[in-house]
């Protein structure tokens, strides 16, 4: 199971990923009435592995997605097969967190 830390730097980059692509899709836009041969050549190849880029990246949200939703079952099995035991992981956090706060 992946940390909370590793859920947010996945989400981080993903935001991170859409935003270049958002960028590189305006940047496309803009030079539209651009001419010339070499510049169409490297417009088209953008305009692929954007395609490709969106494409891998719904796929790693997805998955993304998946791995939290599984990661939650299992702390729910588990809270429902030892509720007195999380009941108790949780009192002793909160205690835990009191006493630092208390300390401040």
């Amino acid at each position: 199971m992946s940390t909370i830390s590793e859920d947010i730097t996945k989400d981080k980059l993903i935001a991170d990923v859409k935003l270049v692509i958002a960028d590189a899709e305006e940047l496309l836009r803009a030079t539209a009435g651009q001419a010339g041969e070499k510049v169409s050549e490297i417009r088209a190849k953008t305009q692929d592995r954007i395609a490709g880029a969106k494409i891998r990246l719904a796929e790693i949200e997805t998955r993304v997605v998946d791995r939290a939703k599984l990661a939650g079952r299992a702390a729910d099995d588990y809270v429902n097969d030892n509720p007195w035991r999380s009941v108790g992981v949780a009192a002793g956090i909160g205690f835990i967190v009191g006493l630092l706060i208390g300390r401040r």
